[in-house]
């Protein structure tokens, strides 16, 4: 079976049990499962502490696993990321009290607390910078600095209002854009069961970001309208019983659907319909 990891708790769990769901996966009914079997499918769940996922899958005892772009990379494991699902997505920043910094180049000889250790180290390798001491800390970073354990902190920030109300700002570039990905061991071979499940991750994605689109139109106007909805490759246009009009169907993004069905009406598009996607391979 392939054996697969997936997150057990925190951010990462829900988006991704909903996400293997759509992929027509077994999921968990009961939170204290560590260990689910799909046999339809052929598949082994380890429901597993987002943060040590990638060291199994980078050990080679898993397959696969889905995990935080952060955490695999402050992890140092011998994995690597293969597909982003486009959820869980978080910026990791720099913060510290007022004009303390303005880039990582101030934060020679500084301390640093994070919760990610591995991934500030790994920045400040790649800057040519020495910091005091980069602590790990779990929780509220933010802290560190009032109870002078650290200068500055690195920690995941959203709006920076957490970190403006403690009396610190945000400085220089984010250290890393982060989202779930799904990860394999670095050098991992060509496998067919893996291939599978990325292929349904990714029709999943697809079906998410798209919708079909059906309408009618007046023959003489079907350039206009498959300018359009272009589709991914080309529309499906086909004759209607009426002479003189044509029936189109096409793929187009779900965020431009209300604007795309407004321009087929300006341009005399009728009985435009809409339609959800739940599964695809293209």
């Amino acid at each position: 079976m392939l054996r697969i990891a997936v997150p057990n708790k925190g951010s990462l769990s829900g988006p991704a049990a909903e996400m293997l769901h759509e992929a027509g996966y077994r999921q968990r009914k009961d939170s204290k499962e560590l260990v689910l079997v799909d046999a339809g499918n052929q598949v082994e769940f380890f429901f597993l502490r987002p943060r040590d996922i990638a060291i199994y899958v980078g050990s080679g005892r898993l397959d696969v696993g889905v995990t935080g772009r952060d955490l695999l990379l402050d992890s140092g494991a011998e994995a690597e990321e293969v597909l982003a699902l486009g959820f869980a997505g978080s910026t990791f920043r720099y913060a510290g009290p007022v004009g303390t910094a303005k880039d990582v180049q101030d934060l020679k000889g500084l301390r640093i607390a994070t919760s990610y250790p591995g991934l500030v180290r790994r920045h400040l390798a790649e800057h040519g910078v020495e910091a005091s001491a980069v602590t790990r800390l779990d929780g509220a970073v933010e802290t560190a600095i009032q109870l002078g354990v650290a200068d500055v902190i690195a920690d995941v920030v959203e709006t920076g209002t957490t970190l403006r109300n403690a009396g610190l700002e945000i400085f220089g570039e984010p250290i890393l854009e982060s989202d779930a990905v799904v990860i394999r061991p670095k050098g991992a071979g060509d496998d067919t069961r893996v291939e599978q499940f990325l292929r349904r991750l990714q029709g999943v994605l697809v079906a998410r970001r798209y919708v079909i689109m059906d309408y009618d139109i007046r023959a003489e106007r079907v350039s206009d309208a498959v300018a359009l909805t272009p589709g991914l490759e080309s529309p499906t246009v086909s004759p209607l019983h009426s002479e003189g009009w044509v029936a189109v169907r096409s793929m187009v993004l779900r965020k431009e659907a209300q604007r795309i069905m407004d321009d087929l009406w300006a341009i005399g598009g009728r009985a435009i319909l809409v339609t959800n996607i739940h599964a695809c391979r293209l």
